[in-house]
């Protein structure tokens, strides 16, 4: 990029820098509604997480397809994320966030009314669309309302309503699943997210209204376009043969044509979609790569348990919300001390964190069939505390040195990459399941045959036998239930290996008490 392209871009984002005042009591109301909308986004996508298998069965789709209702919803997010910096700019703080849960609420209640599963998917698309703003803003306006010495402990309050969504969330869709049926999951999300929208109107003003330049919609549909058609080969390239198929081979070209433009878009264009200063930022640019492998670490144990424990324990829906909620509960423990930690040393924190989830994603891969609720519930825990203490100190650190007219901008980037991140890993998780159970059963079928002696023995093999229907109908769910059971545990192995990626980046990131 040009000097002169460097200058229109730096002075086009001098004019974010004049934001309204807001007064220290207001300021804690804007904390209080960001607090809110994060854990509207978070129950948003835990609860649904929980009913899965009630969808299935009420619509009758396959379990890829299901997954399909989590990663449509963090797609249309990671897609609508970047907006958030030039959209509050656009039309103010207030106008923004009262539109974005507005919309939230009728989505909401549009996925509860849903008949098929292409209403569905669609109602969870504008539903991921409209909660796309409630976290980037929500943490952008607290980082632009309050000093950065305080920054340390807002953001500390601010993810007590992170994490309190991944706590509920399961919960409340155990509950409901029991109680009234799925579609209330997403019923009761309305009223909260229309409070919120109130609350809105009267905590916040038009900061940063009419600071919006042009917007560079080459680069926005360039982006769209790539993480949309990535999704689509993951999702369908295993149902599909893969590069057999000629929709996969056209979805991975423009994969790579509209990544390519949106790279040249951000480096030479004159308004670029997204500013490159974010990326000169040595802290945020690393700090960029490892939200790829929180994004990973976000949703796909929600998404991977409750099929697990339900289709093959038999679980009831209220106590595998109670166990994946473990992970909730661990992650606001390790607000105790994750403040402190960051501030002793936050590269050491950043580390510790990814190890604990990598140790309890490890963990994982060592369950079995017998597992016990303990299993279930310690290991979501103490990666649910890890989450916690590495989340603070690499937003700390990634945003230490970023100038505050790009903090809001920054936080959408953040989000987005966590969203995109996470709606990749899950289907890749989901691959690895479909094709490791696939190859595991096949294996499994092998070993079965009127030759093998251990099949004789009455004492091993109580009824599963070759002589009667109902004994090969036995032997043959219980084969399904041990392919499925390696399927997972492979699933698993995928998270522990993004833990153990991000831990040696932690430490080419600058201290910032070290390089103020």
């Amino acid at each position: 990029m040009s000097s002169a392209q460097s200058a229109a871009v730096d002075q086009h984002d001098d004019t974010h820098d004049h934001l309204q005042p807001v007064g220290s009591q207001r300021r804690w109301w804007v904390l209080v509604l960001a607090q809110i909308t994060v854990l509207t986004f978070g129950v948003a996508t835990t609860a649904t997480n929980v009913v899965l298998p009630h969808i299935r069965g009420t619509l009758s789709i396959t379990q890829d397809q299901a997954a399909w209702i989590v990663t449509v919803f963090l797609v249309a997010a990671a897609v609508a994320t970047p907006l958030t910096g030039w959209l509050a700019g656009r039309l103010g703080w207030r106008r923004f966030m009262v539109i974005s849960l507005v919309g939230f609420t009728l989505s909401s209640i549009a996925c509860g009314l849903s008949g098929t599963i292409e209403v569905l998917l669609l109602s969870r698309a504008a539903h991921g669309m409209f909660s796309a703003p409630l976290m980037p803003l929500g943490q952008g306006m607290i980082l632009a309302t309050f000093p950065r010495r305080m920054h340390s402990m807002v953001l500390m309050l601010w993810g007590v309503g992170a994490v309190m969504g991944p706590v509920f969330g399961p919960i409340l869709g155990g509950l409901i699943a029991e109680s009234l049926n799925w579609r209330w999951a997403f019923f009761a999300m309305a009223p909260v997210s229309a409070l919120a929208a109130v609350l809105a109107i009267f905590a916040l003003g038009d900061q940063e209204r009419g600071t919006s330049g042009p917007i560079g919609m080459i680069g926005f549909v360039a982006l769209a376009v790539c993480m949309s058609c990535a999704q689509l080969v993951l999702d369908r390239g295993h149902r599909l043969d893969w590069f057999e198929s000629f929709e996969i081979v056209a979805e991975t070209f423009l994969v790579i044509v509209g990544l390519s433009i949106f790279l040249a878009h951000t480096l030479w264009s004159r308004t670029p979609f997204v500013n490159p200063r974010l990326f000169a930022n040595r802290n945020f640019s690393i700090g960029f790569v490892m939200m790829l492998a929180i994004g990973a670490l976000s949703f796909t144990t929600i998404v991977l348990f409750p099929t697990m424990l339900q289709d093959l324990r038999g679980y009831p829906d209220s106590l595998v919300g109670y166990l994946i909620a473990g992970r909730g509960l661990g992650n606001l423990f390790s607000f105790a001390v994750a403040v402190q930690m960051t501030r002793y040393n936050a590269r050491l924190a950043l580390t510790i964190g990814f190890l604990l989830q990598a140790w309890a994603s490890w963990e994982m891969t060592l369950l079995d069939i017998n597992m016990t609720n303990f299993d279930v519930f310690w290991t979501n825990m103490v990666q649910g505390f890890g989450f916690g203490i590495a989340y603070l100190p690499m937003t700390v650190l990634a945003f230490a040195t970023l100038p505050t007219n790009l903090v809001v901008q920054g936080s959408a980037m953040f989000i987005l990459v966590r969203n995109f991140g996470s709606s990749l890993f899950i289907s890749m998780s989901i691959l690895v399941l479909v094709r490791s159970t696939a190859e595991n059963y096949a294996g499994l079928s092998a070993a079965i045959s009127p030759m093998n002696e251990t099949l004789r023995s009455p004492e091993v093999v109580g009824g599963w036998t070759l002589d009667t229907t109902e004994g090969l109908a036995a032997l043959s769910m219980e084969i399904e239930r041990q392919a499925s059971m390696g399927g997972y545990l492979n699933a698993f192995a995928l998270m522990a290996y993004a833990a153990a990626f991000a831990v040696p980046l932690a430490w080419f990131m600058r201290d910032d008490k070290k390089h103020a």
